[in-house]
């Protein structure tokens, strides 16, 4: 655990705001971002400031209150033609809003997006998010849209869902189009910043690739690595977007671990290579406001834990609007009343929180270190989310997803259906961005068996296979799952007229048979072409197996050995992270010293057995002799000498503070609640962000 202030340059947790500073929601993370363009953002940005904070800020860059745009006030024109807009001729709105549409990013857009936040700079923020740039699948149908999409294709514009072609090409147009606006308002504003002599970072807070493909909205995801003004990203992983049911051996379910793994797993592809910033999100509530604390709880831990289990990232936004977890009511288990944040939930948040910015450990061990899988993920696998004939609804976490209309879309199980079998086999694996191989020599170094499907995705370049050649004829294992069937291999492309599929241009780069299924060396490596649909590896426990021995006998053949385990796990420096997955079943016995950091109390524990579904989080206390373990605070001024430790401890007004210290004896004089047990001293007293003066006499 830090002790001091000092650290704060790093940033390593955050959180956004909309509401004014309040004592009950200082959190004293490292950084906040002020929340939202109106005339209290000065005022906000300021007292934060105050507060001992560095401030960012942050805003919606597809969505927001822009109705001064909307409404004519800003130029003197309507331009509610720029709202995104559905086949019916409705503008896509944002929530529950009447009034709040999600916007196509036209050039005039984008000029109002620059003036709007052009008086930012001269607040002295050091960094502005510009989140969620978003933009429907099933949107394409105002006047704007197809004037780009005349200016963009060259020809007359095609109803989005007229055609799998004109489908796919209105994806293509919707990620240019909002990439072009991010590049233009990070690039206008950077430069204003510098010509004042200030140093403004741009950040992109967003959704995973996976959530938008599987919630239907295009991004500009793998192009925020090139844009230019892009300082890095917030991987918005959390309880809503994670429990989005899928689909495994015939199942559906709610899957908030193992999607919550998939989903932090790709989001990292958005600045690994790079020396760009990511944070991981935690949200303890979410978008949904009618579930009770146990259920945000337990889904919270769900994702934290998932998001620990990936050591490359040790930045987190520990909480988006902490106003709406610790002042609003919500219901408890059994009863229709709703009440306050219960005192043992705000305390086990708060311990999360803090524990959060003591991740970046140079010392790492996975539990299991058998073959590294990775499952390819295309942008266009965002173009491709339509169905002929279909309707998969309108699905952003709000809705009841095991009773929308279209479901079976919603679940996504061409990539589920790959991903899901090897994952609850206990095995190592992540999702994989394919555009990176053509600018990242190293994107798939840390991968020795890579799973590949072109029937829900497809390469935008015929120079990506020429990579994945390299990289198999260098000792890779690639699997390639396809029957060909997808009608999106007749759009028009690089490789259509030439070949019947993109996957025989593949064979012919790797100079292999597509149409053998069998093991085939390849240089040094391998690959297999299995002519099957990926969604069918969802139907039965006997389909996802027949996938997890065609993805082991691969990795055996490069050399591999494969230990099946119920267990997935990582120590990162003394934390000890970990959980037993559920659909695999079983238990599994932890043994050792350890404080539990998922503990209100902070106990200690020296055996747990862990049943399906569950997870931990643990503090090794034989690791080395740290004397600060744990605590629902933020440490800070620490100062010991042989007469005794003095310290303060900052958190937010109302919340019971609890904190973990290794003494080799009990002390003799503590100014605070206090307990004494195995080598422990538990300290306990009321949150204060001013900081609670902590004196312990030896």
């Amino acid at each position: 655990m830090t002790k001091s202030n000092a650290d704060r340059d790093r940033e390593a947790t955050g959180f956004q705001e909309q509401a004014p500073y309040d004592e009950s929601i200082d959190l004293r993370t490292d950084f906040v971002m002020v929340y939202g363009l109106n005339d209290t953002t000065p005022e906000r940005i300021a007292r934060w400031r105050e507060a001992g904070y560095r401030v960012h800020l942050m805003t919606g860059i597809s969505w927001g209150t822009y109705q001064d745009y909307l409404d004519g006030r800003w130029d003197g024109s309507d331009h509610w033609a720029d709202a995104q807009t559905a086949g019916d001729g409705s503008p896509i709105l944002h929530g529950h809003s009447t009034d709040i549409p999600y916007m196509v990013p036209t050039f005039s857009f984008t000029e109002y997006l620059v003036q709007k936040l052009r008086p930012i700079i001269e607040l002295g923020v050091e960094g502005i998010h510009l989140e969620e740039p978003e933009f429907w699948a099933r949107a394409g149908y105002s006047e704007s849209f197809k004037r780009e999409w005349q200016a963009y294709f060259g020809e007359p514009w095609q109803a989005p869902h007229s055609t799998p072609e004109a489908h796919f090409r209105s994806g293509q147009l919707k990620q240019h189009l909002l990439s072009r606006s991010l590049d233009r308002v990070t690039s206008v504003l950077r430069d204003e910043a510098l010509k004042q002599g200030r140093q403004v970072r741009f950040y992109v807070p967003t959704h995973s690739l996976l959530n938008y493909t599987q919630w239907q909205i295009i991004s500009p995801e793998s192009r925020l690595r090139t844009l230019p003004s892009i300082d890095g990203a917030i991987a918005q992983v959390w309880t809503g977007t994670s429990r989005t049911p899928n689909v495994y051996a015939g199942k559906v379910a709610e899957r908030t671990f193992e999607t919550a793994y998939l989903e932090y797993g790709i989001a990292q592809d958005l600045t690994r290579g790079t020396d760009r910033r990511m944070w991981f999100l935690h949200d303890p509530i979410e978008d949904h406001p009618d579930r009770t604390w146990e259920d945000y709880l337990a889904n919270y831990q769900r994702t934290l834990i998932a998001s620990l289990l990936h050591p490359g990232v040790s930045r987190y936004e520990v909480a988006p609007w902490p106003n709406r977890i610790f002042n609003r009511p919500y219901l408890r288990e059994g009863s229709t009343e709703r009440q306050p944040i219960p005192a043992d939930t705000a305390t086990s948040y708060l311990i999360a929180m803090n524990s959060l910015r003591d991740l970046d450990q140079p010392e790492v061990r996975r539990g299991n270190e058998g073959p590294r899988i990775g499952i390819v993920l295309s942008d266009t696998a965002m173009f491709q989310r339509w169905s002929p004939g279909g309707d998969s609804g309108h699905y952003d976490g709000l809705q009841d997803a095991l009773a929308l209309e279209g479901r079976e879309q919603l679940h996504f199980s061409d990539f589920y259906g790959l991903a899901l079998p090897p994952l609850y086999d206990g095995q190592r694996v992540t999702p994989v961005q394919l555009e990176n191989v053509l600018d990242t020599p190293d994107a798939l170094d840390d991968v020795d068996v890579l799973v590949l499907s072109y029937e829900f995705q497809k390469p935008l370049a015929p120079g990506i296979h020429y990579a994945l050649a390299g990289w198999v004829n260098r000792g890779g294992s690639l699997l390639y799952v396809g029957d060909g069937a997808d009608p999106y291999h007749a759009i028009r492309s690089w490789w259509t007229g030439r070949y019947d599929t993109c996957a025989d241009h593949l064979a012919e780069a790797l100079g292999a048979d597509r149409k053998r299924d069998d093991i085939q060396p390849i240089g040094q490596g391998r690959v297999r072409f299995l002519p099957s649909r990926p969604a069918d590896f969802t139907e039965s426990p006997a389909r996802a197996a027949e996938l997890v021995t065609a993805i082991r006998e691969l990795a055996e053949a490069g050399g591999h050995t494969w230990e099946p385990t119920n267990w997935l796990s990582v120590q990162r420096g003394p934390y000890l992270i970990g959980a037993v997955l559920e659909e695999t079943g079983g238990s599994h016995v932890v043994e050792g010293n350890y404080l539990d950091l998922l503990d209100p109390q902070l106990g200690i524990v020296r055996r747990r057995e862990l049943g399906p579904g569950q997870l931990t989080w643990l503090r090794d206390l034989s690791y080395d002799d740290e004397a600060l373990l744990a605590s629902a605070g933020r440490v800070v001024n620490w100062e010991r000498d042989q007469n005794g430790i003095r310290f303060s401890c900052e958190a937010p007004r109302g919340v019971q503070v609890t904190t973990a210290i290794r003494l080799p004896a009990e002390p003799t004089t503590v100014n605070t609640s206090h307990q004494y047990n195995d080598g422990i001293l538990w300290l306990h007293h009321p949150g204060d962000p001013a900081g609670t003066q902590v004196e312990i006499e030896f």
